[in-house]
């Protein structure tokens, strides 16, 4: 088998940019690590949040991965750029809130940015609110408890606090709409939000574009693997051409679980949002 592709989040979340990177790259292998077990990152300490970051990615980096994508926010904020020199032959891509193609989309200059508390308190955040266009305004959110309540409800099946942490963080940000003054684009800016987007969706109804950034990460990752010639057979073949089918065709590839917590949650997870019947093996540092 292949080298594989290591990905990893603070819980399950991160299964939302598995799903992009899998749909953009079929044929290749993954391996996805869930630290459960010391969730959430976006209320720790940006020296645990690092702390927690270098060990999975010694333990990725360990298992010969060519490429490793941060599928967190907080973690990204937190330890990419430590991480990128410490690992200087690995391909590391991070991930962050869609600020610039939020702005590009909005037509009432109001973008909504719904994150964790640790990745709008971070210096990388802020560098990235600075650098975007003083015409629109952005509204940013901390949604205390939501991805711990995603986390949660991906095993149980129970989405009540989910759905009311959405209408309360939604509601506290303001008034959503095309009118001039309303919000009329929210930034998903942590990884666990996609799973939340039929709630959100819901409460804002159609006219409010919601933006998470799972496939143009997924591209990217693509892209620094045919840069470096290490793509799975077919990877240079065009997905307008046809040429790459969906994981489940044959010679798609294999996906590897592992987790800090519970097997059961991150199975319920995989199996729940990605029809991934694969098992999970727990970890224990």
């Amino acid at each position: 088998m292949s080298r594989g592709i290591g990905v990893f989040d603070s819980g399950v979340g991160g299964l939302s940019f598995l799903r992009a990177l899998r749909a953009e790259m079929p044929h290749e292998h993954f391996i996805y690590v869930a630290d459960s077990g010391h969730a959430p990152y976006g209320e720790r300490s940006q020296a645990a949040v690092l702390g927690r970051s270098r060990a999975i990615v010694r333990h990725l980096a360990d298992q010969h991965v060519k490429a490793l994508v941060i599928a967190c926010n907080t973690a990204t904020a937190a330890s990419i750029h430590l991480l990128r020199g410490e690992h200087p032959a690995l391909a590391l891509i991070g991930v962050e809130p869609g600020l610039k193609p939020a702005a590009s989309l909005s037509q009432t200059g109001r973008v909504g940015v719904m994150a964790t508390r640790g990745t709008l308190d971070s210096a990388r955040f802020a560098a990235l609110l600075a650098a975007q266009d003083e015409k629109t305004r952005f509204i940013l959110q901390p949604c205390d408890g939501l991805a711990d309540a995603i986390e949660h409800s991906a095993a149980s099946g129970d989405e009540s606090k989910t759905i009311a942490l959405c209408a309360y963080y939604v509601s506290a940000m303001g008034t959503f709409g095309k009118k001039p003054g309303q919000i009329d684009t929210l930034v998903l800016g942590c990884t666990h939000y996609p799973f939340a987007s039929p709630h959100l969706r819901a409460l804002l109804g159609p006219q409010v574009q919601l933006v998470d950034n799972g496939e143009a990460v997924a591209r990217q990752t693509r892209r620094r693997l045919l840069q470096e010639g290490a793509g799975a057979p077919g990877l240079a073949q065009s997905t307008e051409a046809g040429c790459i089918g969906k994981a489940d065709e044959a010679g798609a590839g294999q996906v590897s679980l592992f987790t800090t917590g519970q097997p059961q949650a991150l199975q319920a997870a995989a199996q729940r949002w990605l029809n991934l019947p694969a098992s999970v093996i727990q970890l224990s540092f």
